[in-house]
């Protein structure tokens, strides 16, 4: 019997949140991610900020989704309205105000390319 590989797989990716424009999520070669949720949690009483960004890996460039985005102290919010599709080899990256405040999770489908 010949083993089959799935088309889609689904993933759960966590991250504490720094200073510095951490990659959260790659797309995989031969595939396609699509973010279904993106949750940013502050877990400390202090109001903090994220930036969450696409990086484009083939032209080099970052695009904003939130820039400085102020989270209240023990709150949480989505930073994703809908889906959002990645291609392979582009990035998913986040930065925080301050570290160990904030983390993130993404929730992802990751698609084999036709």
């Amino acid at each position: 019997k010949m083993a089959t590989t799935p088309i889609n797989v689904f993933k759960t990716h966590t991250a504490n949140i720094t200073t510095s424009d951490d990659i959260i999520y790659t797309t995989p070669a031969n595939n396609t991610g699509i973010v279904l949720m993106a949750q940013v949690a502050n877990v400390t009483a202090s109001a903090a900020t994220v930036t969450f960004a696409h990086f484009d890996a083939t032209a080099n460039t970052t695009t904003e989704l939130l820039k400085d985005f102020e989270l209240p102290g023990n709150d949480a919010s989505g930073v994703i309205s809908g889906k959002f599709v990645v291609q392979e080899g582009n990035s998913i990256v986040a930065s925080a105000s301050a570290n160990n405040t904030l983390k993130i999770t993404l929730s992802v489908q990751e698609s084999v390319n036709a």
